[in-house]
């Protein structure tokens, strides 16, 4: 069988691309590869950003296989280390993760999407999270998803199951740029490099700091920071990379990343 996960780095850019005709769903195998490929990128110290694609242009990925699942397969099934996907429960991936929808992003598509830190999107991109028509619970959205926009439009994405096209997902604020499609990887590309070049330890630590004071009222949230209680922030903190900051600042020239 080829696989059906591709991945590759160049100049601190990790690509992970799922490569599944017609529709790049996912099966639990498929969702194992794609874990891996995320471990890879947040183990792999010359990675800085991961861009998630799909292949073609028609799909970005159509979520769970529902032929794997008519054919036996369980919703419990093993997804590996990343749970649904490989991305939305992978521990510790404190890097930037960049989804570029190339296409159709339905049911656990969309999720993995919600998953990444950055959304860009090709002109013809749509979501949609159909799972209300199959009478089961789109989950890791269902969280996520009244977090990320007003909670009557979550809601009506939710119990309705109808489509959002790329336009309205930029005028929503869920996707950060629309370009044509022709365009959507390189653009990615340049987005992804320019992230690159960033300060590895303040993206960790901003990465860190929101995902763990989620659960957090803000006074709760600042008190942990101040006492240096995330490992990201106190790292940063005692960094060469923060006075790094400073002194280029004071100098007036480029900072120097060194990422520690």
């Amino acid at each position: 069988m080829p696989e059906s996960v591709h991945t590759s780095c160049r100049d601190g850019v990790f690509e992970i691309v799922l490569d599944r005709p017609k529709a790049n769903a996912i099966d639990a195998t498929t969702s194992r590869e794609l874990g891996q490929a995320f471990a890879r990128f947040r183990d792999d110290p010359r990675a800085r950003v991961a861009i998630v694609s799909g292949a073609g242009e028609r799909c970005f990925c159509a979520g769970w296989d529902l032929v794997a699942a008519a054919n036996g397969e369980p919703p419990d099934a093993d997804y590996g280390v990343g749970g649904f996907g490989g991305l939305q429960e992978l521990p510790g991936l404190n890097k930037p993760v960049i989804a570029a929808v190339n296409g159709m992003a339905v049911g656990g598509g969309f999720e993995l999407a919600l998953s990444a830190d950055l959304i860009v999107a090709a002109e013809h991109a749509r979501f949609a999270l159909p799972e209300i028509k199959a009478g089961t619970l789109a989950e890791s959205a269902t969280l996520r998803l009244p977090r990320r926009l007003p909670y009557h439009l979550a809601m009506e994405l939710l119990l309705l199951g109808r489509w959002m096209d790329a336009r309205e997902a930029h005028g929503r604020g869920l996707v950060g740029w629309v370009w044509p499609g022709g365009e959507l990887m390189a653009r990615s590309r340049q987005l992804a490099r320019a992230l690159a070049e960033g300060p590895p330890l303040v993206f960790a630590a901003i990465k860190e700091v929101v995902r763990e004071s989620e659960t957090q009222s803000f006074a709760e949230g600042m008190a942990a920071i101040r006492t240096r209680r995330f490992p990201t922030v106190a790292a940063l903190y005692a960094s060469a990379d923060r006075r790094e900051g400073a002194q280029a600042f004071r100098d007036k020239r480029p900072p120097r990343w060194l990422g520690r």
